[in-house]
């Protein structure tokens, strides 16, 4: 089932505390792509610059990423620098150039309306708006969002946030946007917009599902004994995420089967966890589905706990 992205290609410079790159693949839309694409087709929707490195085009379409819907216009690609503190969770934006990203608006080609699944990824939400206004018809929307729209586009978001399914948000952006200081009394504020699903995301320590029919879910993170470059490991959940519930039915417009649900959370997670393992889509490149089955094995091993509470030992 055909999954339709929309969001950032860019070009980045990361600094970390151990080593930089400069000019590496980045963007939302990359990393879910790319990861994504282990799962099913890529409908990509997104703008780059002439400088845009061919290289990276050939190895999408190499991985099943249709780029019918990426414009490519005269001018500099979007191109961001940030540096990474020493527990790699915090980060400085040292600087953005937006390039051609700055006229951004996108196009949904007519070959993507079939994409049943659409993931608008962290960008501007007036842009996720014209989205959702090109592809009506899509069975299940997912929403990723950040600290900065929440802070200054806050009626356009929440304006998004009504016409999606599932919203992505880590602990702290629901305390920012909710104003509520409990994760959980701020999702059930959340739900009242009617969202059928809520991820938290809790970065090294895992994600939590919420449904607004009662499902909860916590999934654990895949230890990780180096973190290598944390950046698009969010955009990667999401790809993993989406791209598992591609492969499955739903059981009605939007509504899955919790056991899906939560299998999607933990492809996402390890999809997540493959991300950090290097720069840019390092880690992504060569991933395989053995790579995730092997992942997932684990996940389970460690996660899993005997439903007698109590010991039969005396």
């Amino acid at each position: 089932m055909p999954i339709l992205v929309v969001g950032s290609v860019a070009l980045d410079t990361v600094e970390t505390p151990f080593a930089r790159r400069e000019s590496i693949l980045g963007g939302a839309a990359s990393y879910f792509s790319t990861a994504a694409s282990l799962y099913d087709q890529v409908n990509l929707v997104a703008i780059v610059g002439s400088d845009f490195p061919h290289e990276h085009l050939d190895y999408w379409r190499s991985r099943r990423v249709d780029l019918t819907g990426l414009q490519i216009q005269e001018g500099k690609t979007f191109h961001w620098t940030g540096r990474y503190h020493m527990d790699m969770n915090t980060r400085d934006t040292l600087d953005t150039q937006l390039g051609v990203y700055g006229d951004f608006h996108p196009v949904v080609p007519q070959s993507y309306l079939t994409s049943q699944l659409v993931f608008l990824a962290n960008i501007l939400p007036d842009l996720q708006l014209e989205v959702l206004d090109q592809a009506p018809s899509a069975r299940l929307t997912v929403l990723d969002t950040m600290e900065l729209w929440i802070i200054t586009a806050r009626e356009k978001l929440t304006e998004v946030i009504k016409r999606s399914d599932v919203l992505l948000m880590s602990e702290e952006e629901v305390r920012q946007y909710t104003g509520l200081s409990s994760t959980l009394a701020g999702v059930r504020q959340l739900f009242t917009l009617g969202l059928k699903y809520i991820i938290v995301k809790l970065g090294s320590y895992g994600a939590l599902l919420f449904g607004a029919d009662g499902t909860y879910f916590s999934a654990p993170s895949y230890p990780l004994e180096e973190v290598i470059d944390p950046t698009g490991a969010g955009d990667a959940f999401a790809g993993g995420f989406l791209g598992y519930l591609s492969t499955v039915e739903p059981l009605a417009n939007g509504i899955y089967d919790p056991d899906d649900l939560k299998r999607a959370v933990v492809h996402g997670n390890i999809t997540g966890s493959f991300a950090c393992s290097d720069f840019s889509i390092g880690g992504l490149h060569n991933l395989t589905m053995d790579d995730i089955a092997t992942r997932y094995k684990e996940l389970v091993a460690c996660s899993h706990f005997d439903p007698n509470w109590q010991s039969s030992r005396r």
